[in-house]
């Protein structure tokens, strides 16, 4: 058994924990931005396959305190690394992140680090020199209040990195992101999604992603794909395969996504396209102004402009003023909103129910729930 750490935005751990317990594996605990959990080889494979809102999947070789940079050396080299590297192991270390600690350097950090494990791995496989060739083992290190996690990403390109999205409006949301959103809706496969604000689809495609049952990384490659001593090429195979008997492309799907932008619009077609839900997605240029559906219950889902240019800020009162009323005007519907915009309840004249803070990269963003009324039971 390992111990396995996915990383996920701030503010949506919890979502995450839920997507790690229904792939079946025990959470042994979550820190800010970050979900550990116990699984075995077939663990590694599958959540990197399946998890829609991690961003990596890293796996925890040790921890230990260090104020110094001699406890970090030896703490490091106490690590049990020959169990994780096989001697022809391409290693370094990757990324070096610290918080609140005593050892703060990132390139300090990374070189103390990589001669501490050359040393380990000399004394275990009694060589001076390591040939280097084989498969890649990146190592990240995280410092957190003079706590170090040492891991092994499994992932190589971040996870939002499904393979789709080949271009990009000016100011996208990640895939893993956005599902994460999704995710934290009431919105289901069978109901109305539209999203009038949609650039280069992200919301809409993850959405019908979600609604075909189609695994976020069934169509790319991870770094520990070449890892034969960890997890077995049968693992990958198997939790690829496993994907694919579960996609069931839906027969009565309405999702929507609209901008303003023709070329954006033509981007997004083609993106969805890649993804191979273009069958479930309708894309239009169409203004928010013209926001509408005859049919009730639905859900919008979205990501307004900001106004990262001054000359955009000017645009906005009008902007949030126009989908507030369309929103409004749609029956029994529910909207969720991320924007970083300060002034969009106002702007909107909603009230939300509730909105959560939630950091889009490095931008502080707030996510606004309208939720509508239920719709009846069915039967």
């Amino acid at each position: 058994m390992y111990t396995y750490i996915a990383p996920c935005h701030f503010g949506l751990e919890a979502v995450l924990k839920r997507e790690v317990w229904d792939l079946g594996y025990d959470i042994v605990k979550v820190e800010d931005g970050k979900v550990f959990f116990a699984g075995d080889a077939e663990a590694g494979a599958r959540a990197n396959v399946f998890l829609r809102t991690a961003e990596r999947v890293l796996l925890q070789v040790g921890s230990f305190s260090a104020k110094t940079w001699d406890e970090l050396f030896e703490g490091t080299k106490a690590l049990h690394w020959e169990e994780f590297l096989p001697v022809d192991a391409r290693f370094w270390v990757a990324k070096a992140a610290s918080v609140k600690s005593a050892l703060f350097s990132p390139t300090d950090i990374q070189s103390v680090m990589k001669k501490a494990v050359v040393e380990r791995l000399k004394s275990r496989y009694h060589l001076n020199i390591f040939p280097e060739s084989g498969a890649s083992y990146p190592i990240r290190v995280v410092i957190m209040k003079d706590e170090v996690t040492a891991a092994i990403d499994l992932s190589g390109d971040s996870l939002h990195k499904r393979g789709y999205r080949k271009l990009v409006s000016k100011a996208p949301i990640t895939e893993t992101l956005a599902a994460a959103l999704l995710l934290l809706t009431p919105w289901k496969g069978d109901r109305i999604l539209v999203d009038p604000f949609c650039g280069s689809g992200t919301f809409p495609i993850e959405a019908a992603l979600m609604a075909a049952n189609i695994a976020p990384g069934m169509n790319r490659s991870f770094t520990a794909e070449g890892w034969k001593n960890l997890i077995p090429e049968k693992l990958w195979q198997e939790a690829k395969e496993e994907a694919k008997d579960l996609v069931q492309l839906p027969q009565d799907c309405d999702i929507q996504g609209y901008d303003l932008d023709g070329e954006i619009i033509k981007a997004a077609r083609d993106n969805a396209k890649a993804a191979g839900v273009d069958s479930l997605i309708h894309f239009q240029q169409r203004d928010v102004a013209q926001l509408s559906h005859p049919k009730k219950y639905g859900f919008i889902v979205t990501n307004p402009p900001y106004g990262e240019r001054i000359e955009e800020k000017a645009a906005l009162p009008a902007l949030y003023q126009s989908f507030g009323e369309r929103f409004r005007a749609l029956d029994s519907w529910s909207a969720y909103v991320i924007t970083a915009y300060k002034d969009a309840e106002r702007d909107m004249g909603l009230k939300a129910a509730k909105n959560r803070k939630i950091y889009n990269g490095m931008m502080k963003t707030y996510f606004y729930e309208f939720p509508g009324p239920k719709p009846p039971r069915r039967g």
